[in-house]
C-alpha cells in the first residue's frame, strides 16, 4: 500500500477500488491492524521491541488524526464504522496486554519480596517491648 503523502492537504484522497477515500483513514486502519498483530505478541523476551513497537504505531496514528475531519464521503463514513469497531477491538486489546504487564511486575515484586522475607525472616517483627538481639 502507498503510504501517505504529508505534503497533500486532508482533503486529498485516494483511489481505493472504485471508492474515494482519504490515504490517512487507509493508514489508519493498517496501523490498527499492526496494533492487534504487536499486541497478540506475548514472548516476555521480546517485550521491549513490542511495546517500541506499540508506541510508535500509537505515535503515527495521533499523527494521522488531523488529517481525518468532516466533511466525508459515503465510501469514507461506511469504512468509518469499519475503523470503530476495530479501534474497540484494538483498545481491549492495548487494556489487555497492559494487565498482563501489570500482573507480571506484581508477581516480580511479590517474589522479590519472598526473597527478602527469607533472607531476613525477622525483618516484619512487630517489636513492641520486645528485646529483640540485633547481634547476629
Amino acid at each position: 500500500m502507498e503510504a501517505s503523502d504529508p505534503n497533500q492537504s486532508h482533503e486529498a484522497v485516494r483511489e481505493y477500488g472504485r471508492n474515494m477515500i482519504r490515504p490517512a483513514m487507509i493508514r489508519w486502519q493498517e496501523v490498527a491492524r499492526q496494533l492487534l498483530s504487536a499486541t497478540s505478541r506475548t514472548e516476555e523476551e521480546h517485550r521491549d521491541a513490542v511495546i517500541n513497537e506499540i508506541n510508535q504505531l500509537l505515535d503515527e496514528r495521533d499523527a494521522l488524526q488531523a488529517d481525518i475531519i468532516a466533511p466525508f464521503s459515503p465510501e469514507e463514513e461506511v469504512l468509518g464504522k469499519e475503523l470503530v469497531a476495530l479501534e474497540k477491538e484494538v483498545s481491549a486489546a492495548l487494556a489487555s496486554y497492559t494487565k498482563r504487564i501489570r500482573i507480571d511486575i506484581t508477581a516480580a515484586q511479590s517474589k522479590k519480596e519472598h526473597v527478602k522475607s527469607y533472607v531476613n525472616p525477622y525483618g516484619k517483627v512487630a517489636r513492641d517491648g520486645t528485646f529483640y538481639d540485633t547481634k547476629q
